[in-house]
Order: C-alpha cells, then structure tokens, then sequence
C-alpha cells in the first residue's frame, strides 16, 4: 500500500524521509531498500515482530546507526541531510528502554528530566543547570503529573512512574515529535494503562508521535497510519482501519491471529 499524502502536515519538511535507506549492524542488514516519509506532526505507528529492524530505524532517525552510501540512496530530517546530534536531540524527544537502563538508581526523577538538557542521564558535577532550566523541568514534570517525582530517586520509582519520568525528559525541550521505542515493555498492565493514557494526552496537545512497538494494544486510538515492517522492510503503510485487519496481521506476525476492538483499540488473539 502506497503512503498516504493526506498523513501530517506535508507543507513543511518531512519529519524524516527515507529512500531507498540500508542499514548494516554487525553482519546483518537491519534495513533493506527501506523508504519511509513522516510528516511532521504525524501519529504514527509502526509495528513489527522483535528482529524486524524497528529499533534500528528509531536509531537512524536519531542518528545513532547511518545509512550506507549508495547510489540513489537518501535520508532527510525536517529536510536536512546533515544535523549536528545535539541540536538533533532538541527536537526529536526519545523514550526508549535503553535510555533507562542508562539511568543509575540513586538519581532524582529532576535530575533525569534536567539531563534532557545535556543529552546525559544524569546531572555530572562539571554542568551548570541554570534557574529557568529547573523551571521549565518542574513543569514539565507537572505537566506528566508526576511532581511528587522530582525528589524521588530512580531506584524507588515503580516502572511507570520511571517511565513517565523519560516522557518528561524528552518533553523538556519542547520537541516537534515524540519517539517512543517498545514503550510498554516491562510494564504491568496498571503502568501500561497510564503509559497509553499519557500519549493519549500529548497527541491531543498536537505534538507529533512515533511509535514503534510488536504490541498491538500500544496503538492509540489517536495513530491513524500504520507501517507494519519485517526482515527489514515495509510490508505495508496505510490508514489504521485499513491494516489492522487478521489478514495483515497474520502475515506481519507469520500466525494466523484474530483481532477485536473495543473504545479504539485493537487486540491481538
């Protein structure tokens, strides 16, 4: 299926526009031929099984993998094809698993959400935190509703409450888009609930959202496109109500899978 002009807003650059992309990590293509254009401010999700190259798309969009240099090969973010990685990081807001394992346990919930500002996980003893950036993680943190975290160190924190507090993180520079990469993992379904609730939130606000997942039930009821990916291609990129259907499923997934859907989600059987 062909992408959708009518996603996002196509009169500014592409959030990211891939061509013909290929990913190399180790001895294996993570991406192949792999083309894919997010407008900006789209909702999006994209939806794989684990190996099929999802997070290693998050990590080229983030510049943390490059493409290999060929012919009739590009890639552009809000239509640059060179950034510098720390402006990059001002406004692109990353939540990812990685990113909280990088976070050590006696750090307060403030200090994470002010390393935003640092591109760190931590505030190191040779940064200055100026007042107005402390303002503006209160608020952020206020804003997740989550200021009873600021003082709380991360190793007190329940898994939700840790993963709110990357949320705030990657708020805090008022990014254009928020990544979220495998989002729920590790999380109960209490978490979970508040988790989906939180990006219900922030894609009403207007903020752009990509999420890459293999569950189904991460899909909010606010993405409209689905890119459903596998060994490293597009299998498919389309409108939601037109990919979430048994049959699309049971080829991304390679079983044969039911689907219900119930207040705008959808769930996997």
């Amino acid at each position: 299926m062909d992408i959708m002009e009518s996603f996002g807003d196509s009169m500014e650059p592409a959030l990211v526009d891939l061509k013909n992309v290929r990913v190399i990590r180790g001895d294996n293509v993570a991406l192949d031929d792999f083309s894919l254009r997010i407008n900006s401010g789209e909702h999006v999700a994209i939806l794989g099984p684990n190996g099929c190259g999802k997070s290693s798309l998050i990590k080229t969009i983030t510049r943390e993998c490059y493409p290999v240099i060929r012919e009739n090969s590009s890639m552009t973010i809000l239509g640059q094809s060179r950034w510098n990685v720390f402006e990059l990081r001002t406004v692109l807001g990353i939540v990812s698993n990685d990113l909280m394992q990088d976070v050590t346990g006696e750090t307060s919930g403030r200090e994470v959400v002010l390393s935003g500002f640092f591109s760190s996980t931590r505030i190191f003893d040779h940064l200055t935190v100026e007042p107005w950036q402390r303002e503006r993680a209160d608020a952020v943190l206020e804003r997740i509703g989550v200021p009873h975290l600021a003082d709380r160190p991360v190793q007190e924190m329940s898994s939700g409450e840790a993963k709110r507090i990357l949320i705030a993180r990657a708020l805090v520079h008022d990014p254009r888009t928020l990544l979220f990469d495998e989002p729920s993992n590790s999380l109960d379904v209490f978490a979970q609930h508040g988790l989906r609730e939180a990006m219900r939130e922030l894609a009403q606000s207007g903020i752009g959202v990509v999420l890459v997942t293999h569950h189904l039930s991460d899909v909010i009821p606010e993405i409209d496109r689905v890119v459903l990916m596998r060994n490293g291609k597009v299998l498919a990129d389309g409108q939601k109500k037109d990919l979430l259907n048994p049959e699309e499923v049971s080829r991304l997934f390679g079983l044969r899978v039911e689907i219900t859907q119930r207040d705008g989600y959808y769930h996997l059987w």
